[in-house]
């Protein structure tokens, strides 16, 4: 295993055309929010919460066919669901971490970090209007309904701490496994975040979240240094300079990183950026070097 490699850092922007990505609470009966987060320019901009990116890269685990821990009931009155609470045997609870309280506590801190999708464009006050006809057959009236929706940018972060993949963190779990296992289930997680899709609100707002732009590094510290590097210019296009004054202001640390965008998509092409595929192709070369025999 390459030493030196201690976490690899996925910054990336997608977009959403007609999206309600986040429930928020409903400020009146017949309106569905979306989460919003009011920025120091004063616009409010809506947002994916990172516990909502979680929960869909785990429904895409699924989806590429590894096994999920299952919710367990709490064995305490009002005790909290927890999962099984066995990295040894399910991905989920080695990369998303998890605690059970329910005797003596056991917990498994998350070794994949995960930001919120934060739009880079601000809420205008978009509804959708909806009718639900349901209660009609049963002599009620239609219920008339509306729910925010947003068009626009979002970016977010991922960082997985390399070194922390299969390794047990306490005495309270068993957790041993392979580097080929734990190249496996790293790289279960990168296809996961390449095919990014959110599980909700999808029937009436499909949406496709799969990364259209990413910036990644290999890094020998745990950092995500393009988290806050993310800007558009006035012809929606991203910002070049931020992103490489980055990688020369830690290339100390940086072992390698890539820069892709899909192209065609952006207004314009940027040809220091290479394809999004050869990006993520690049990732699990990453992965596969790191935990090489």
């Amino acid at each position: 295993m390459n030493k030196k490699a201690k976490a690899i850092t996925i910054t990336y922007v997608t977009k959403a055309s007609y999206a309600s990505l986040n429930g928020s609470d409903k400020e009146a009966d017949n309106i569905s929010s979306i989460k919003k987060i009011r920025m120091t320019d004063g616009m409010e901009y809506p947002y994916c919460s990172s516990q909502a990116i979680r929960r869909a890269l785990r429904e895409q685990l699924a989806v590429l066919g590894f096994d999920l821990s299952e919710g367990v009931q709490g064995k305490q009155k009002k005790g909290a669901g927890t999962t099984k609470c066995e990295p040894q045997n399910y991905i989920d609870d080695d990369l998303f971490g998890f605690m059970n309280a329910s005797e003596s506590t056991v917990k498994r801190t998350s070794p994949v970090r995960v930001t919120s999708a934060i739009a880079l464009n601000p809420y205008l006050g978009d509804m959708d209007f909806g009718t639900n006809y349901m209660s009609v057959k049963a002599g009620g009236n239609p219920n008339i309904f509306e729910t925010e929706i947003h068009s626009g940018y979002y970016y977010g972060t991922i960082l997985i701490e390399l070194d922390r993949i299969g390794v047990k963190g306490n005495d309270g779990y068993e957790l041993a496994i392979s580097n080929e296992k734990k190249t496996k289930r790293v790289l279960g997680l990168v296809d996961a975040i390449q095919n990014l899709w959110t599980v909700g609100r999808q029937s009436r707002f499909l949406t496709d979240m799969s990364p259209k732009f990413v910036s990644a590094a290999l890094l020998r510290v745990k950092n995500p240094i393009f988290m806050e590097c993310i800007r558009l210019s006035e012809d929606l296009i991203i910002q070049e300079d931020i992103l490489m004054n980055t990688t020369k202001d830690f290339e100390n640390v940086i072992l390698d990183h890539t820069l892709g965008e899909r192209k065609g998509f952006f207004n314009k092409d940027n040809d220091n950026y290479v394809d999004i595929g050869e990006s993520f192709q690049k990732i699990r070369q990453w992965v596969n070097e790191v935990y090489g025999e």
